[in-house]
This record gives structure tokens, sequence and C-alpha cells, in this order.
């Protein structure tokens, strides 16, 4: 895992808290898609952040054994008694033997230098029968009815900040090669699933409303910690370019005119 380019104060912990609650009600109230019982289960949390997910996952299956890890140490004391969390770093050798039943791996974007490296590593120590679950966002922001522009401001940033990480060595566009990179690793039953995320309140539909404001939430909240680094310091940008970006995203994601969404 390369280090970690943004912020993991209180106020970024809760922005992971919100796309955390996002991604569950997008998925209907899932915590994973997999066709597995965690019930007396290992399980693996990589890239566990603040860990939320584990906890959660602790909760609903007491009998499972989690295991959130990340590189940074901001997950709570209190958790679970079948939940501990470790801080190390992902990319770096695993215990010799160390298996698990289900490795879950979300929001990684632009955290690992190596992906095909750590896809193989998760097969070495996947029980066989088991399963490893990724989900991230792509990069490209689009609406189904030509409202979003080719200048919109959350697609200039992403892209400068695709650019920024490609710099460092690591990558925001990965998510499409996922699968074959498994296949290559020797997996087996890949599937793909396809979420249509949306940014904003615009839609009609409760649930995905709701989905809708809290990414709309994390763009307003978030923007300054994404751009602050990166840009400035990776891509050389004057500040005032920079917080006239940031100024945009934080107005383009509020706009319900503007019918935004990324898988």
């Amino acid at each position: 895992m390369t280090g970690y380019k943004y912020p993991n104060d209180e106020r970024e912990q809760e922005r992971l808290d919100m796309v955390h609650f996002a991604t569950y009600l997008l998925l209907d109230e899932r915590l994973f898609l997999a066709p597995f019982r965690p019930e007396r289960k290992r399980v693996l949390d990589v890239g566990t952040a603040a860990g939320r997910w584990a906890i959660e996952m602790g909760e609903h299956y007491p009998e499972a054994d989690v295991t959130g890890i990340d590189l940074s140490p901001i997950q709570p004391r209190w958790t679970p008694p079948n939940v501990k969390f470790i801080v190390e770093d992902v990319e770096e050798d695993w215990i010799e033997g160390e298996v698990y039943d289900f490795i879950h791996c979300r929001y990684m974007m632009g955290a690992i230098r190596d992906w095909p490296r750590l896809i193989e590593k998760f097969y070495r120590h996947l029980k066989p029968g088991g399963w490893v679950e990724f989900k991230d966002a792509t990069i490209e922001v689009y609406s189904e009815d030509d409202t979003v522009q080719p200048d919109y401001a959350i697609t200039e940033m992403l892209r400068a900040l695709s650019e920024a990480s490609t710099r460092l060595g690591v990558s925001l566009e990965y998510v499409p090669h996922v699968t074959t990179w498994m296949a290559e690793a020797g997996f087996q039953n890949i599937d793909r699933h396809v979420a249509k995320m949306p940014i904003g309140t615009w839609p009609k539909d409760k649930r995905l409303k709701l989905v809708g404001a809290l990414m709309a939430a994390h763009y307003v909240q978030g923007v300054e910690a994404f751009t602050f680094v990166l840009l400035r310091e990776i891509m050389d940008w004057p500040q005032a370019d920079i917080e006239a970006l940031n100024a945009r995203v934080r107005a383009v994601a509020q706009r319900k005119s503007i019918h935004a969404m990324n898988d």
C-alpha cells in the first residue's frame, strides 16, 4: 500500500462512514454480495479504514472471526469481541499459512501499487472454496440524459487526481482490469455486479435520493482533502486554481438539475 495521500482525521472518518452507508443502501442493505455464509468463518477486510464494515460484519455475524487491516490506526478502540484490527501494509508479505474464507476489499483506488501481485496474494491466502469481493467506483461520471457535460467539475477533479496518482505510481482506474487479474491469478466463478451510484438528491426513488444526498455530501465535505496534497504538491497547481475547482465541485454536487452518477 502506497503512502496515503488523504487525511485520516475525525472529519475524514465521518466522510468514510457516509460512503459506507451510501454503499450499504445502494446494495439493498447488504454488506456483501458473495454467496457465502459467514458463520464460523474467517473474514478479512482489506483497507478497513475506520473499520465500519468490519464492525458491522462482526455485529451481524457474531460467530464469524473478522479482521480489518489498514495502514492508518484510525479504527475505534471498542469493537465486538469477534473483531480485531491490524495496522500493516497489505502489500507487504503476509504471515505464511494465514488463510481466510472471505476477503473483502473496498475503495482502495489510489492505494495499491501492484494490483496483480496483491490479487495473487489474496488467492494464496484464501481457503479452497472461499470468496474475494472488490467494491470500488470508476472515475467516469455520466448521466443518462446529457445533463453531465464534458466540463463537469467532478469529472475534471477526478481526472486531475488520476493523473497525480499515476505520477506517484498508483492508479485510480484499476476497476476495469480486476476481473482479468483475478482470472490470471487462478480465481473461478468470477462475477461483475454494476450498480449506478447517484450524486445529488435528484433521484425520485427515496432510497436512491438518500444515496445521492450522501454522495453529494461526500464531495462537498471531502473535496478539499482530495485536492489539497495531490493537486498542490504533485500537480503543482496554484492554490487559487485548486480553490476555484473545489468551489465548482461543491456547487455541482448539490445541483438537482444535473443527474450525475458513476458505476
